[in-house]
Protein backbone atom coordinates (compact mmCIF):
# COMPACT_ATOMS: atom_id res chain seq x y z
CA UNK A 1 0.00 0.00 0.00
CA UNK A 2 1.11 3.91 -0.44
CA UNK A 3 -0.17 7.07 0.39
CA UNK A 4 0.87 10.88 0.41
CA UNK A 5 0.77 11.14 4.82
CA UNK A 6 0.35 7.82 6.80
CA UNK A 7 -1.52 8.59 10.23
CA UNK A 8 -1.26 6.12 13.82
CA UNK A 9 -4.06 6.73 15.87
CA UNK A 10 -7.91 7.30 15.22
CA UNK A 11 -8.11 10.02 17.46
CA UNK A 12 -8.96 13.57 16.97
CA UNK A 13 -5.88 14.45 16.29
CA UNK A 14 -5.87 11.73 13.52
CA UNK A 15 -9.12 12.06 12.23
CA UNK A 16 -9.05 15.68 12.24
CA UNK A 17 -6.01 15.55 10.32
CA UNK A 18 -6.96 13.42 7.54
CA UNK A 19 -10.03 15.52 6.99
CA UNK A 20 -7.94 18.74 6.98
CA UNK A 21 -5.82 16.70 4.33
CA UNK A 22 -8.51 15.79 2.30
CA UNK A 23 -10.32 19.16 2.02
CA UNK A 24 -6.64 19.87 0.41
CA UNK A 25 -6.02 17.44 -1.72
CA UNK A 26 -3.98 15.46 0.17
CA UNK A 27 -4.17 11.81 0.80
CA UNK A 28 -4.00 9.94 3.99
CA UNK A 29 -4.40 6.58 5.82
CA UNK A 30 -5.36 6.16 9.17
CA UNK A 31 -3.92 3.03 11.39
CA UNK A 32 -6.15 2.58 14.56
CA UNK A 33 -5.16 -0.39 17.24
CA UNK A 34 -8.43 -0.10 19.09
CA UNK A 35 -11.85 -1.14 17.45
CA UNK A 36 -14.14 1.42 15.94
CA UNK A 37 -16.70 1.04 18.44
CA UNK A 38 -14.13 1.83 21.52
CA UNK A 39 -13.10 4.90 20.40
CA UNK A 40 -16.06 6.21 19.61
CA UNK A 41 -17.70 5.18 22.76
CA UNK A 42 -15.02 6.05 25.43
CA UNK A 43 -15.60 9.06 27.98
CA UNK A 44 -12.79 11.22 27.64
CA UNK A 45 -12.58 15.92 27.90
CA UNK A 46 -16.27 17.73 26.88
CA UNK A 47 -14.83 21.49 27.37
CA UNK A 48 -14.15 23.04 23.59
CA UNK A 49 -12.74 26.47 23.14
CA UNK A 50 -13.52 28.87 20.57
CA UNK A 51 -11.21 28.26 18.31
CA UNK A 52 -11.59 24.47 18.24
CA UNK A 53 -15.58 24.78 17.47
CA UNK A 54 -15.13 27.29 14.91
CA UNK A 55 -12.19 24.81 13.15
CA UNK A 56 -15.07 21.53 13.16
CA UNK A 57 -17.69 24.01 11.62
CA UNK A 58 -16.07 25.52 9.02
CA UNK A 59 -14.54 22.39 7.97
CA UNK A 60 -17.54 21.07 7.52
CA UNK A 61 -17.04 17.91 10.75
CA UNK A 62 -19.75 20.67 13.11
CA UNK A 63 -23.22 19.84 11.68
CA UNK A 64 -24.26 18.05 14.50
CA UNK A 65 -21.82 19.95 17.00
CA UNK A 66 -24.22 23.10 15.80
CA UNK A 67 -26.93 21.21 16.73
CA UNK A 68 -26.80 19.52 20.15
CA UNK A 69 -23.63 21.32 21.96
CA UNK A 70 -23.80 23.80 25.00
CA UNK A 71 -22.28 26.63 24.89
CA UNK A 72 -21.48 28.30 27.66
CA UNK A 73 -20.18 31.75 28.99
CA UNK A 74 -19.04 31.63 32.09
CA UNK A 75 -17.94 28.97 35.11
CA UNK A 76 -18.26 29.27 38.94
CA UNK A 77 -14.80 28.91 40.77
CA UNK A 78 -16.36 27.99 44.49
CA UNK A 79 -14.60 28.65 47.94
CA UNK A 80 -15.36 29.83 51.15
CA UNK A 81 -19.00 28.20 50.48
CA UNK A 82 -19.99 31.42 48.08
CA UNK A 83 -20.51 31.35 44.44
CA UNK A 84 -18.21 33.90 42.32
CA UNK A 85 -19.81 33.67 38.24
CA UNK A 86 -16.65 35.02 35.80
CA UNK A 87 -18.67 35.81 32.40
CA UNK A 88 -15.69 34.54 30.31
CA UNK A 89 -17.49 35.80 27.28
CA UNK A 90 -17.56 39.37 28.34
CA UNK A 91 -14.20 39.40 29.56
CA UNK A 92 -12.42 37.78 26.59
CA UNK A 93 -14.21 40.24 23.78
CA UNK A 94 -17.21 37.75 22.63
CA UNK A 95 -15.03 34.08 23.17
CA UNK A 96 -17.38 31.37 24.45
CA UNK A 97 -16.53 27.64 25.36
CA UNK A 98 -18.25 24.51 24.30
CA UNK A 99 -19.32 21.43 26.10
CA UNK A 100 -19.61 18.49 23.18
CA UNK A 101 -17.73 15.18 24.68
CA UNK A 102 -14.68 13.96 22.72
CA UNK A 103 -16.05 10.72 21.58
CA UNK A 104 -19.11 12.71 19.91
CA UNK A 105 -16.52 14.45 17.71
CA UNK A 106 -14.90 11.19 16.76
CA UNK A 107 -18.32 9.80 15.68
CA UNK A 108 -18.53 12.52 13.59
CA UNK A 109 -14.97 12.65 11.87
CA UNK A 110 -14.97 9.18 11.46
CA UNK A 111 -18.57 10.04 9.81
CA UNK A 112 -16.65 12.39 7.47
CA UNK A 113 -14.06 10.64 6.90
CA UNK A 114 -16.16 7.87 5.68
CA UNK A 115 -18.47 9.96 3.53
CA UNK A 116 -15.25 10.94 1.46
CA UNK A 117 -13.82 7.28 1.04
CA UNK A 118 -11.06 7.71 3.50
CA UNK A 119 -9.45 4.84 4.49
CA UNK A 120 -8.89 3.73 7.95
CA UNK A 121 -7.80 0.54 9.69
CA UNK A 122 -9.24 -0.04 13.06
CA UNK A 123 -8.23 -3.09 15.46
CA UNK A 124 -4.91 -3.44 13.73
CA UNK A 125 -1.60 -5.05 15.47
CA UNK A 126 1.89 -5.42 15.99
CA UNK A 127 2.39 -1.66 14.62
CA UNK A 128 5.39 -0.13 13.65
CA UNK A 129 6.80 3.17 12.18
CA UNK A 130 10.43 2.48 10.14
CA UNK A 131 12.59 4.34 8.10
CA UNK A 132 11.56 7.61 10.09
CA UNK A 133 15.24 9.42 9.03
CA UNK A 134 14.51 8.52 5.02
CA UNK A 135 12.91 10.06 2.27
CA UNK A 136 10.01 6.59 2.63
CA UNK A 137 9.31 6.06 5.71
CA UNK A 138 6.53 3.43 6.47
CA UNK A 139 4.19 1.99 8.71
CA UNK A 140 3.95 -1.91 9.36
CA UNK A 141 0.79 -3.34 10.49
CA UNK A 142 -1.41 -6.63 10.82
CA UNK A 143 -5.11 -7.38 9.74
CA UNK A 144 -7.40 -9.92 9.70
CA UNK A 145 -5.83 -9.88 6.20
CA UNK A 146 -2.29 -10.40 7.38
CA UNK A 147 0.82 -7.79 6.90
CA UNK A 148 0.64 -4.74 5.76
CA UNK A 149 3.54 -2.19 4.88
CA UNK A 150 2.46 1.28 4.31
CA UNK A 151 4.99 3.04 1.94
CA UNK A 152 4.31 7.10 2.92
CA UNK A 153 5.93 10.15 2.57
CA UNK A 154 5.34 11.40 5.77
CA UNK A 155 3.66 10.05 8.97
CA UNK A 156 1.68 11.47 11.54
CA UNK A 157 2.06 10.53 15.07
CA UNK A 158 -0.89 10.73 16.65
CA UNK A 159 -1.59 7.81 18.88
CA UNK A 160 -1.16 9.73 22.05
CA UNK A 161 0.83 9.48 25.12
CA UNK A 162 1.15 5.39 25.29
CA UNK A 163 1.34 5.31 21.38
CA UNK A 164 4.26 3.96 19.63
CA UNK A 165 5.08 6.68 17.65
CA UNK A 166 7.19 8.91 19.97
CA UNK A 167 8.61 5.60 21.53
CA UNK A 168 10.06 4.76 18.15
CA UNK A 169 12.35 7.87 17.95
CA UNK A 170 15.68 7.11 18.58
CA UNK A 171 16.89 7.51 22.25
CA UNK A 172 18.20 11.34 22.51
CA UNK A 173 16.60 12.50 19.66
CA UNK A 174 13.69 13.93 21.99
CA UNK A 175 14.25 16.41 25.30
CA UNK A 176 11.70 15.22 27.82
CA UNK A 177 9.71 18.11 30.07
CA UNK A 178 7.76 16.06 32.81
CA UNK A 179 5.59 16.74 36.34
CA UNK A 180 3.83 14.48 38.10
CA UNK A 181 1.46 15.48 40.30
CA UNK A 182 0.77 14.00 43.95
CA UNK A 183 -2.74 13.35 43.39
CA UNK A 184 -5.82 12.51 40.55
CA UNK A 185 -8.70 13.26 39.70
CA UNK A 186 -11.91 10.15 40.27
CA UNK A 187 -14.92 11.22 37.92
CA UNK A 188 -18.00 10.08 37.63
CA UNK A 189 -20.44 10.45 34.65
CA UNK A 190 -24.13 10.47 35.78
CA UNK A 191 -27.92 10.07 34.38
CA UNK A 192 -29.00 13.03 35.90
CA UNK A 193 -30.83 16.32 34.58
CA UNK A 194 -29.40 19.78 36.22
CA UNK A 195 -30.92 23.22 35.90
CA UNK A 196 -27.07 24.43 36.68
CA UNK A 197 -25.27 26.19 33.21
CA UNK A 198 -21.91 27.27 34.51
CA UNK A 199 -18.98 24.97 34.82
CA UNK A 200 -17.86 24.92 38.80
CA UNK A 201 -14.45 24.45 39.67
CA UNK A 202 -14.33 24.37 43.99
CA UNK A 203 -11.45 24.69 46.53
CA UNK A 204 -11.77 22.91 49.60
CA UNK A 205 -10.33 22.10 52.48
CA UNK A 206 -10.46 18.39 51.57
CA UNK A 207 -9.29 18.87 48.11
CA UNK A 208 -10.51 20.35 44.95
CA UNK A 209 -14.18 18.90 43.30
CA UNK A 210 -15.81 19.75 39.90
CA UNK A 211 -19.36 19.87 38.10
CA UNK A 212 -20.07 20.00 34.38
CA UNK A 213 -23.21 20.05 32.79
CA UNK A 214 -22.35 17.78 29.88
CA UNK A 215 -25.89 17.37 28.20
CA UNK A 216 -29.32 17.97 29.26
CA UNK A 217 -29.35 14.98 31.14
CA UNK A 218 -25.40 14.01 31.60
CA UNK A 219 -23.00 15.62 34.05
CA UNK A 220 -20.17 15.15 34.96
CA UNK A 221 -18.36 15.28 38.10
CA UNK A 222 -14.58 14.84 39.69
CA UNK A 223 -13.05 14.61 43.05
CA UNK A 224 -9.46 14.92 43.61
CA UNK A 225 -7.86 12.16 45.36
CA UNK A 226 -4.64 10.35 45.80
CA UNK A 227 -3.00 9.30 42.85
CA UNK A 228 -2.98 5.61 43.57
CA UNK A 229 -6.46 5.41 44.81
CA UNK A 230 -8.48 1.96 44.65
CA UNK A 231 -11.67 3.29 43.28
CA UNK A 232 -13.40 0.39 44.51
CA UNK A 233 -13.25 2.11 47.91
CA UNK A 234 -15.41 4.85 46.58
CA UNK A 235 -19.08 3.52 46.22
CA UNK A 236 -21.92 5.75 45.19
CA UNK A 237 -22.70 6.90 48.70
CA UNK A 238 -18.89 8.44 49.16
CA UNK A 239 -18.82 9.87 46.49
CA UNK A 240 -21.67 11.34 46.00
CA UNK A 241 -20.83 12.41 50.19
CA UNK A 242 -17.94 13.82 49.14
CA UNK A 243 -19.57 16.03 46.40
CA UNK A 244 -21.93 17.43 49.01
CA UNK A 245 -19.45 18.70 51.11
CA UNK A 246 -16.39 19.54 48.87
CA UNK A 247 -19.44 21.79 46.29
CA UNK A 248 -21.33 23.02 49.44
CA UNK A 249 -22.11 27.02 49.63
CA UNK A 250 -23.97 28.91 52.09
CA UNK A 251 -27.32 28.94 49.96
CA UNK A 252 -27.48 25.30 50.26
CA UNK A 253 -26.69 23.76 46.71
CA UNK A 254 -27.08 20.50 46.25
CA UNK A 255 -25.99 18.44 42.94
CA UNK A 256 -28.31 16.75 41.52
CA UNK A 257 -28.00 12.89 41.98
CA UNK A 258 -28.55 10.07 39.51
CA UNK A 259 -27.62 6.34 38.42
CA UNK A 260 -23.56 7.05 38.02
CA UNK A 261 -22.77 5.47 34.17
CA UNK A 262 -19.06 5.51 34.62
CA UNK A 263 -16.65 6.03 36.64
CA UNK A 264 -12.22 6.34 36.36
CA UNK A 265 -9.53 7.60 38.41
CA UNK A 266 -6.99 10.15 35.69
CA UNK A 267 -3.55 10.78 36.80
CA UNK A 268 -2.34 13.99 36.70
CA UNK A 269 0.63 14.72 34.52
CA UNK A 270 2.78 17.61 32.28
CA UNK A 271 4.30 16.20 29.92
CA UNK A 272 6.32 18.09 26.44
CA UNK A 273 8.88 16.79 24.19
CA UNK A 274 10.92 18.79 22.04
CA UNK A 275 11.34 19.03 19.03
CA UNK A 276 7.67 17.69 17.53
CA UNK A 277 9.17 15.81 15.31
CA UNK A 278 12.45 13.40 13.78
CA UNK A 279 12.65 13.13 10.20
CA UNK A 280 9.83 12.54 8.29
CA UNK A 281 7.73 12.09 11.79
CA UNK A 282 5.73 14.44 13.20
CA UNK A 283 4.09 13.92 16.25
CA UNK A 284 0.83 16.06 17.69
CA UNK A 285 -1.52 16.00 20.28
CA UNK A 286 -1.40 13.43 23.17
CA UNK A 287 1.79 12.20 21.53
CA UNK A 288 4.32 15.07 22.10
CA UNK A 289 2.50 16.81 25.23
CA UNK A 290 0.28 16.40 28.45
CA UNK A 291 -1.60 18.50 30.34
CA UNK A 292 -3.69 18.30 33.50
CA UNK A 293 -7.20 18.39 32.97
CA UNK A 294 -8.04 21.32 35.13
CA UNK A 295 -7.53 23.33 32.57
CA UNK A 296 -9.98 21.25 29.85
CA UNK A 297 -7.09 22.17 27.57
CA UNK A 298 -5.57 18.61 26.25
CA UNK A 299 -8.10 18.17 23.18
CA UNK A 300 -8.40 21.49 22.07
CA UNK A 301 -4.15 21.75 21.81
CA UNK A 302 -4.15 18.49 20.09
CA UNK A 303 -6.78 20.34 16.99
CA UNK A 304 -4.11 23.29 17.51
CA UNK A 305 -1.19 21.17 16.02
CA UNK A 306 -2.91 19.61 13.35
CA UNK A 307 -4.28 22.84 12.48
CA UNK A 308 -1.06 23.50 12.10
CA UNK A 309 0.75 20.41 10.67
CA UNK A 310 -2.34 20.22 7.68
CA UNK A 311 -1.85 23.56 5.79
CA UNK A 312 2.11 22.58 6.39
CA UNK A 313 2.24 19.59 4.56
CA UNK A 314 -0.64 20.85 1.74
CA UNK A 315 1.98 23.46 0.92
CA UNK A 316 4.62 20.78 0.29
CA UNK A 317 2.27 19.08 -2.31
CA UNK A 318 1.25 22.09 -3.79
CA UNK A 319 4.59 24.13 -4.51
CA UNK A 320 7.53 21.98 -2.40
CA UNK A 321 7.91 24.61 0.11
CA UNK A 322 9.03 22.68 3.57
CA UNK A 323 9.74 25.75 5.57
CA UNK A 324 6.31 25.28 7.11
CA UNK A 325 6.84 22.24 8.13
CA UNK A 326 10.62 23.01 9.27
CA UNK A 327 8.93 25.13 11.67
CA UNK A 328 6.07 23.20 12.60
CA UNK A 329 7.55 22.18 16.11
CA UNK A 330 8.82 25.81 17.15
CA UNK A 331 5.11 27.12 15.86
CA UNK A 332 3.61 24.22 17.58
CA UNK A 333 5.41 24.44 20.91
CA UNK A 334 4.42 28.61 21.45
CA UNK A 335 1.18 27.32 22.17
CA UNK A 336 2.21 24.37 23.70
CA UNK A 337 4.03 25.80 26.37
CA UNK A 338 1.20 28.70 26.87
CA UNK A 339 -1.00 25.51 27.61
CA UNK A 340 1.29 24.07 29.72
CA UNK A 341 1.57 26.82 32.18
CA UNK A 342 -2.00 28.04 32.12
CA UNK A 343 -3.14 24.36 33.21
CA UNK A 344 -0.27 24.18 35.53
CA UNK A 345 -1.12 27.37 37.26
CA UNK A 346 -5.19 26.44 37.16
CA UNK A 347 -4.37 23.06 38.88
CA UNK A 348 -2.22 24.77 41.32
CA UNK A 349 -4.04 27.08 42.31
CA UNK A 350 -7.08 24.80 43.45
CA UNK A 351 -5.67 21.44 44.70
CA UNK A 352 -4.48 20.45 47.97
CA UNK A 353 -0.93 19.21 47.75
CA UNK A 354 0.93 17.14 50.53
CA UNK A 355 3.37 18.96 51.57
CA UNK A 356 0.67 21.85 51.62
CA UNK A 357 0.89 24.20 55.35
CA UNK A 358 -1.46 27.08 56.38
CA UNK A 359 0.86 29.52 54.74
CA UNK A 360 0.19 27.47 51.44
CA UNK A 361 -3.56 27.39 51.53
CA UNK A 362 -3.62 31.26 52.23
CA UNK A 363 -1.71 31.78 49.38
CA UNK A 364 -4.34 30.16 47.16
CA UNK A 365 -7.45 31.65 49.17
CA UNK A 366 -5.70 35.04 48.26
CA UNK A 367 -5.03 34.35 44.56
CA UNK A 368 -8.56 33.15 44.06
CA UNK A 369 -10.11 36.60 46.00
CA UNK A 370 -7.89 38.44 43.63
CA UNK A 371 -9.68 37.19 40.50
CA UNK A 372 -12.97 37.59 41.98
CA UNK A 373 -12.37 40.95 42.60
CA UNK A 374 -9.93 41.97 39.72
CA UNK A 375 -10.92 42.54 36.48
CA UNK A 376 -7.52 42.00 35.14
CA UNK A 377 -7.02 39.10 36.98
CA UNK A 378 -10.34 37.51 35.99
CA UNK A 379 -9.79 38.71 31.92
CA UNK A 380 -6.53 36.59 32.00
CA UNK A 381 -8.37 33.30 33.22
CA UNK A 382 -10.98 33.74 30.49
CA UNK A 383 -8.60 34.35 27.70
CA UNK A 384 -6.66 31.37 28.29
CA UNK A 385 -9.67 29.27 29.49
CA UNK A 386 -11.59 30.05 26.34
CA UNK A 387 -8.57 29.73 23.55
CA UNK A 388 -6.21 32.13 22.59
CA UNK A 389 -6.83 33.45 19.15
CA UNK A 390 -4.85 31.35 16.64
CA UNK A 391 -3.19 34.56 15.62
CA UNK A 392 -1.87 34.93 18.94
CA UNK A 393 -0.79 31.47 19.81
CA UNK A 394 0.11 29.41 16.81
CA UNK A 395 1.32 32.05 14.15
Amino acid sequence: MRTQVGIVGAGPAGLLLSHLLHLRGVESVIVENRSRDYIEQRVRAGVLEQGTVDLLVESGAGERLKREALVRDGIELRFGGRRHVLNLKELSGGRAYTIYAQQEIVKDLIGVRLAAGGQMHFEATDVGVHGLDTTAPRIRFRTDGGQVELQCDFIAGCDGFHGISRPSIPAGALTVFERVYPFGWLGILVDAATPEQETVYAWHERGFGFFNRRSPTLTRHFLQVAPDEDIANWPDERIWRELRVRLATDDGWQPVEGPVLSRNITEMRSFVVEPMRYGRLYLAGDAAHIVPPTGAKGLNLAVADVRVLAPALAGYYASGRTDLLDAYSDTCLKRVWRVEHFSWWMTSMLHRFPDDDVFQRRLQRSQLDYIVSSRAAATTLAENYVGLPWTTAAA
